[in-house]
């Protein structure tokens, strides 16, 4: 039996559904990432396993027990805001030990595992400070180390990071996950960041408008996207407009120009209309290796990226980008000049919409 189970729940307000027949199941120990844009559900559907929000329909159990419609003080929950919600006229040490404190355990325990989530963050310098004197990452410390002082049973995080300059964001992400891992505590982390939800979680939830579109793994959402909107939204992506040739043999045409792929098209008809899809690091020159599909193409641009250089190509009358990594002795071709790339037949993606 899962430890954390979220089973076809819906949540509606008035005539909008904002999650629909969501179902997950979650494993202790488990970090698990809701992805996807703004007003897609997921922190709505946070706030569910939190008790801020009751289901219109649907079961949560933890641990075995339904806590469907329990009140957020009768689940053992913690909670890490975007806007770390720390009290302003409380010391680090008293914020973190506000939790303990309303559940009357003894002076001697608060102190003692107040010190152990001040070690565990490594702010014990900032003790007795106030919020206001500490930094935007030193804060959201504090915050998680306050919802991880009550032992909860899960910990739960609602876009933690988006309120930190990038350098910060990064070296938090994996402070988090560090700590996640050490205390073996299972999470959901909330994010609209397609590289933080890929760099830190065992799985992935990708949702839109109310719905999972797929759950798996990061190598599996990013490598094997099920829908075009999980190819689009994870990732760069290359998509253009084709039709099938043969569907036996995973033939399509794109703009005159023939792709092989090892999408499953037994069931398309010669002719239909279809839209391909290839990941930009997915192509290669000929001169590097060659693979399954080998198109002629004319370069119609490059840009610098820092770590990767961006070329786009024309094949046919498709554009397409290519990404290499760059490195002092890479040898670029000219603007203009006609070229061969290359690319699996695994490469191609023949998605739903």
């Amino acid at each position: 039996m899962s430890y954390l189970s979220i089973s076809h729940i819906t949540k509606q307000f008035g005539d909008t559904v904002v999650v629909d027949d969501f179902n997950l199941d979650v494993e202790k120990g488990e970090f698990v990432s809701f992805l996807g844009p703004s007003g897609c559900g997921k922190t709505t559907t946070l706030r569910m396993v939190a008790g801020f929000e009751i289901p219109t329909a649907g079961r949560i159990t933890l641990d075995g027990a339904d806590i469907t419609e329990k009140a957020p003080n009768q689940r053992n929950v913690g909670m890490i805001f975007q806007s770390y919600a720390l009290f302003p006229n409380m010391t680090v040490a008293q914020n973190i030990g506000f939790g303990l404190g309303v559940r009357k355990e003894p002076k001697e325990m608060i102190s003692q595992r107040v010190e152990e989530m001040i070690s565990l963050i490594n702010l014990e310098k900032h003790a007795n400070k106030y919020p206001y004197q500490l930094s935007g990452g030193q804060q959201q410390r504090v915050s998680l180390a306050r919802a991880l002082a009550i032992h909860p049973q899960v910990l739960l995080l609602d876009e933690p990071l988006s309120a930190l300059d990038a350098k910060i964001r990064v070296s938090l992400r994996a402070e988090i996950r560090a700590i996640q891992k050490k205390l073996g505590i299972t999470a959901i982390f909330v994010t609209h960041d397609q590289e933080e939800a890929l760099s830190i979680s065992d799985r992935i939830v990708v949702m839109n408008a109310g719905l999972m579109e797929q759950v798996g793994t990061p190598f599996e959402i990013y490598n094997f996207p099920q829908t075009q909107f999980v190819a689009n939204f994870v990732g760069s992506l290359n998509t253009a407009n084709a039709e099938v040739s043969d569907p036996v043999k995973g033939l399509v045409n794109v703009n005159g120009v023939q792709f092989i792929t090892a999408s499953d098209i037994k069931s398309r008809k010669k002719g239909d209309a279809i839209r391909v899809s290839v990941r930009p690091e997915r192509f290669s020159f000929v001169s590097e290796e060659k693979k399954d599909n080998v198109l002629d193409c004319v370069i119609e641009n490059i840009t610098f990226l820092g770590s990767v250089v961006r070329i786009q190509v024309r094949i046919g009358e498709a554009k397409f980008n290519m990404d290499t990594f760059n490195n002092p002795f890479l040898d670029l071709p000219k603007i203009g000049s006609k070229e061969q790339v290359t690319c699996s037949k695994e490469a191609v993606l023949v998605l739903d919409e």
